[in-house]
């Protein structure tokens, strides 16, 4: 008898750790500062969690100032031609039509100035669909009009849909967050290679979050991979970003990347939420 009360205090020890386990991992997803959301008025990019997106952002400069400089050339060339070859100061045009050193020129140094981006962008691309070994590995389902989601390593999976406005502050989401925040978030540890495996049940959606420069459609019957590491804890917000219906607008997706030990502390209760199944416990023979 000692002995069956023994082992039943020793459970009931282990239910209440993994209790407060969960209870301490809700608490620190709470307190999450929001990293990755739209800002309005903003024509920048959002914050750069991941090295994809900052290898995007640089990129991005680096056309653009290859664009600035083009169209300057371009702008300058016009108002010479403008100035110089009027019909006031020049009356009698010229009449020729061929002129090879510009016909080479105007061919070869576009082909060197693509080249020259190229030589920036492919090692991105490359990088963003080069998938590297997993250490969580979730498969992304796009629904009409929500986003469901399985942690395949721990067999446990959830769907996430749109909080209502008057839902936001229970969740501990500020108002202007309406419309990007869900009643369940993606919980990643930071610092972690995370590999999404995606696709779609009815139609072509696509999950996306700017600040982790990642976007992939979700493609009925394809299963597609990308992938991220995030190195700054917070919540991020994405859309679906691919037309799929009348409630395409209200599929958002929320992201909470936090601390590894944190995680595991989500994860236990996790398990014992979407998965009903209490995490084994190992206990020591005599």
């Amino acid at each position: 008898m000692r002995l069956a009360k023994k082992f039943a205090g020793f459970g009931a020890g282990l239910a209440g750790m993994a209790a407060s386990g969960a209870v301490f991992a809700q608490d620190a997803l709470q307190g999450l500062e929001t990293v990755g959301k739209p800002t309005p008025g903003s024509i920048e990019f959002q914050p750069a969690a991941t090295e994809l997106a900052r290898d995007i952002r640089f990129l991005d400069e680096l056309v653009f100032y290859i664009i600035a400089a083009v169209t300057l050339f371009v702008l300058l060339l016009l108002l010479i031609v403008l100035v110089r070859y009027n019909q006031r100061v020049n009356k009698t045009p010229s009449t020729f039509t061929h002129n090879s050193a510009i016909e080479v020129a105007w061919t070869i140094v576009p082909i060197i100035i693509l080249i020259f981006i190229g030589a920036f962008s492919l090692p991105v691309l490359f990088k963003q669909m080069e998938i590297p070994e997993a250490d969580i590995t979730i498969k992304v389902t796009g629904n009409q009009w929500y986003w469901s989601y399985e942690y395949t390593d721990d067999e446990f999976s959830f769907d996430s849909f749109m909080l209502a406005r008057e839902d936001l502050e229970s969740h501990g989401y500020a108002s202007d967050e309406y419309l990007l925040a869900t009643d369940t978030a993606v919980v990643v540890p930071a610092g972690k290679n995370i590999v999404l495996q995606i696709t779609g049940a009815d139609v072509i959606h696509s999950w996306t979050i700017p600040a982790f420069g990642v976007k992939l459609d979700a493609v009925p019957g394809r299963l597609q991979e990308t992938w991220f590491n995030a190195d700054r804890e917070g919540v991020y917000f994405g859309q679906c970003s691919e037309l799929c219906g009348k409630d395409h607008a209200y599929m958002p997706i929320t992201v909470k990347v936090v601390a590894p030990e944190v995680y595991e502390a989500w994860l236990k209760g996790a398990i014992e939420e979407y998965a009903g199944v209490a995490p084994a416990v190992q206990v020591a023979s005599n």
